[in-house]
């Protein structure tokens, strides 16, 4: 009863606030060409609403809502509560990063302008939370859960910033400020969070994925087939600009697919992976192509770097996976170091070697939509490479100090949950069938 009554006190007050704050500060963003933009606000990385176009906008939030829902939904006893906790994420951080975000890109004269990529960025910001959630599931309970994604969404707002405006990076697809900023801040908050199980046997079974839950892969591999290239191609506004990034995710996740047939298996019984390594080697082979994929990665190159992080993915559950466990004390529940971390990683190393090989003569016009400042003459490609791989560090300190820090607040007696309640707690917000128990 204590726990029911805490969620609703703390669901009730989060959005009273953002009520509030909604009310003295979000306005409606004035649409107009670039050009009817107010000088005073930050608009270099905004499309204007009257370029945008909503089937993009929709591809994103059915994305964030169902893709991210059902991939967190393997687990045989927590299944149906993962799923419902990670709407109430949705729910809350996207109106949380309207605010920060906005304080952060669009405000003007005391107010925040909100329009339609202001909900995309905002979906982008939640991606992210919902990463880091897969880290802890099933071990946190859902007040622990809103407080993370108030906090991550404050500091991936920051980061973002740091990166996008004060740096310059180009990172369309978000490999770093979605998929390796949510896999390392969560991973750090689960390592703050560790707390031995009295009984291993007892806890396998708890998360044992049982076959049934592979309907919730199924359904949320497909979608991710379907919606994950207008999710990396969302921040583009022109068609010429979309279509590499659609392209290259496209060629990586059908060769990452492909790669899975072949390590799987080697690695694990039976002559079929199953739909949630599949599901994991298609989110792999999309990450990866965060940074790159407006990029001239060239359809065989995303062929190669989709087959290569394919057999990094199975590899890093079969072998890294235990070493966290065992050696760094880090429970990874959905293996968000594998199928986010890593590529994320990768996905921005090759962004800057792709960045090193940029001319004017091979992107034409497109350079100055990827590189503006290299096409402006403000850096040197060279310059551009070697921020783009600076960008890398920045974010894995942000990552893991913003984790380690809400990790601590998470942690705290009256929040934390002890290792015998840790997975009761979840009954809370799921339905527990007894036959499990």
């Amino acid at each position: 009863a204590a726990s029911r009554l805490r969620l609703s006190g703390l669901c009730f007050l989060l959005q009273i606030l953002n009520i509030l704050l909604f009310a003295v500060f979000v306005r409606y963003s004035p649409e107009g060409s670039p050009g009817q933009c107010p000088p005073q606000l930050n608009c270099s990385r905004r499309n204007q609403d009257s370029g945008f176009q909503q089937p993009r906008f929709q591809d994103v939030h059915i994305q964030v809502l169902l893709s991210f829902g059902l991939l967190v939904a393997f687990l045989s006893r927590y299944g149906p509560g993962s799923a419902a906790i990670s709407i109430l994420i949705i729910a809350f951080a996207i109106q949380w990063a309207v605010l920060i975000q906005g304080f952060f890109y669009f405000f003007l004269n005391g107010k925040i302008y909100v329009g339609a990529q202001s909900m995309v960025s905002a979906d982008f910001c939640t991606a992210a939370v919902l990463i880091s959630t897969g880290a802890v599931l099933g071990r946190v309970n859902p007040v622990q859960i809103l407080l993370l994604a108030l906090l991550e969404v404050t500091l991936g707002t920051l980061n973002e910033y740091i990166l996008l405006s004060l740096m310059g990076v180009s990172d369309s697809g978000r490999s770093l400020t979605v998929h390796t900023f949510g896999a390392y801040f969560g991973l750090m908050v689960s390592r703050v969070l560790y707390q031995p199980p009295k009984d291993k046997r007892k806890r396998e079974e708890q998360q044992h994925m049982g076959h049934q839950m592979d309907v919730f892969a199924v359904v949320g591999t497909i979608y991710l087939w379907i919606f994950w290239p207008s999710f990396t191609s969302a921040t583009t506004v022109h068609d010429n600009a979309k279509n590499w990034a659609v392209l290259n995710t496209y060629f990586s996740l059908v060769a990452s697919t492909v790669a899975t047939f072949v390590l799987s298996p080697v690695l694990y019984e039976g002559s079929t992976p199953r739909m949630v390594q599949l599901q994991d080697a298609t989110l792999a082979g999309m990450a990866v192509m965060g940074m790159a994929g407006e990029m001239l990665v060239t359809p065989f190159g995303a062929l190669i770097t989709g087959f290569l992080v394919g057999l990094i993915t199975p590899l890093g559950f079969r072998f890294f996976t235990p070493v966290l466990h065992s050696r760094l004390k880090i429970q990874d529940t959905c293996g968000v170091h594998n199928i986010h971390g890593l590529p994320g990683i990768l996905g921005a190393l090759l962004g800057t070697l792709l960045t090193l090989l940029a001319t004017a003569d091979t992107y034409g016009d497109r350079l100055e939509l990827v590189f503006p400042l290299v096409a402006q003459g403000s850096r040197t490609v060279t310059d551009q490479a070697l921020i783009q791989l600076g960008a890398l560090p920045v974010t894995l300190v942000l990552a893991t100090l913003g984790g380690y820090l809400t990790g601590a607040l998470l942690k705290t007696k009256v929040l934390r949950c002890s290792p015998d309640t840790q997975h009761t707690e979840n009954a809370v917000f799921c339905e527990v069938k007894l036959g499990s128990c």
